[in-house]
């Protein structure tokens, strides 16, 4: 299925007590390109998150951002630093001593200083943080992925619409093609009946010039190599891989095909038609830029 590279999903869940929320968004891009967003301490999910994300996606800018909320259970242990406490309780005795001061040191008194105390979290279990993450992009991608191929049902339409216009101009012009050969040939006749007048025309030149006229104008080949490009797209447009980059080369060969037959064409409503079908090759490309 044909999916855009432009898409966004989001995904919050509580998995064995850890909230954690997942948020993807993605915009064009020539190849994949993965950034991420997670808190201090969780930067070992970078790497898992980016492969993981690119075992669904092959192409895009793709932004991941990531929040875990602290688990209520986590485990915390405070440390006294007792070089620093005994410092303080010396200081303080020595105070009391020197100045003839009561002697009030408490706990309570030597634990106002709070830079004798560290506060240190249980390491966190990568397994249990990866599956509980892993669980909600699963979602949040479901759901980016489910965007991309909406959009990229919306570009097939128009491209493949797109195609059906160029096909009628196509055919417009492989009609009026050998239509031009005999206006050709009658105007060419009644000009050498007009500068030769009574002189017999020489019946054998004049279908010398027109079959000289015939080739140097035919775009035949051009028309049928534009058809079967168009059949290609088609088969392009029901395949289930990532296709955007064929489709992109695929398009310059639509636009080659169609520059030549209008270097050849020496009829008005010829070139009208190949102008018409240079815009919608270049509709079709820009709407290939957004295709994975």
């Amino acid at each position: 299925m044909i999916r855009s590279m432009t898409g966004f999903g989001r995904a919050q869940e509580t998995v064995n007590g850890i909230t954690a929320t997942v948020e993807i968004k993605s915009v064009n891009h020539r190849y994949f390109d993965f950034s991420c967003r997670v808190p201090r301490n969780y930067g070992f999910l970078e790497e898992k998150l980016k492969s993981f994300v690119q075992s669904r996606v092959t192409r895009g800018k793709i932004e991941c951002y990531v929040q875990i909320e602290a688990q209520e259970a986590e485990e915390c242990i405070v440390k006294v630093n007792h070089s620093l406490a005994k410092g303080y309780i010396d200081a303080l005795n020595e105070i009391g001593t020197e100045y003839s001061l009561e002697n009030d040191v408490t706990v309570s008194s030597v634990a106002r200083n709070h830079d004798i105390f560290s506060v240190h979290k249980s390491e966190a279990n990568e397994e249990i943080i990866w599956n509980a993450v892993s669980t909600v992009a699963s979602i949040a991608i479901d759901s980016f992925v489910n965007m991309r191929e909406k959009e990229g049902c919306k570009l097939k339409e128009d491209i493949l619409s797109r195609c059906d216009l160029i096909l009628e101009n196509v055919s417009f012009i492989e009609k009026r093609s050998p239509e031009t050969v005999v206006e050709y040939n009658s105007k060419l006749l009644e000009r050498m009946r007009s500068v030769l007048a009574d002189v017999q025309v020489d019946e054998q030149r004049l279908l010398t010039e027109a079959a000289i006229y015939a080739d140097k104008i035919a775009v035949a080949e051009e028309t049928v190599r534009l058809r079967s490009h168009i059949d290609q797209m088609h088969e392009f447009m029901n395949s289930d891989v990532a296709i955007g980059r064929k489709m992109d080369f695929l398009v310059q060969e639509f636009n080659r095909e169609a520059n030549t037959i209008g270097s050849k064409a020496q009829d008005v409503e010829i070139a009208r038609k190949v102008i018409d079908i240079k815009a919608e090759v270049e509709k079709i490309r820009e709407q290939v830029q957004n295709i994975e």
